[in-house]
């Protein structure tokens, strides 16, 4: 089923918005792709204007920084240990923006967004 990302036919306050037109195919969205821990694999996307974004479907690397000395290393994710947007996310070890990993140097915050740019980045937690 297609995501309308539209204006909603109801106000804040539940009034009903009477539109002049009917919805239209640019403002159809796209499922979201939910990513997991797994070998790498990738999905290029075609976007609005002939542009491409590349997706994570699942991966098992990231690049973290360290905030101390500013160094950035590539390393393993071992799992997922939270994850504020969706408490089932920890369980299924989904990765978005803003979720905390374990890695193989310690836990890292995700600063990028995996669906949207093609890769993770992350900051090192002290």
């Amino acid at each position: 089923m297609a995501l309308w990302q539209g204006q909603s036919r109801r106000s804040l306050t539940g009034r009903r918005y009477r539109y002049n037109r009917s919805k239209r195919k640019f403002e159809i969205g796209r499922e979201p792709h939910l990513t997991t821990i797994g070998t790498v694999k990738t999905k290029q996307i075609r976007t609005r204007g002939n542009n491409h974004k590349i997706r994570i479907m699942t991966t098992n690397l990231a690049y973290v920084i360290d905030p101390k000395t500013g160094k950035t290393t590539q390393t393993e994710i071992v799992s997922v240990i939270d994850n504020a947007a969706n408490l089932n996310y920890i369980r299924r070890n989904i990765m978005n923006k803003g979720a905390i990993i374990d890695t193989k140097l310690g836990k890292a915050r995700i600063t990028s967004r995996p669906g949207q740019c093609g890769s993770i980045n992350a900051i090192l937690l002290s």
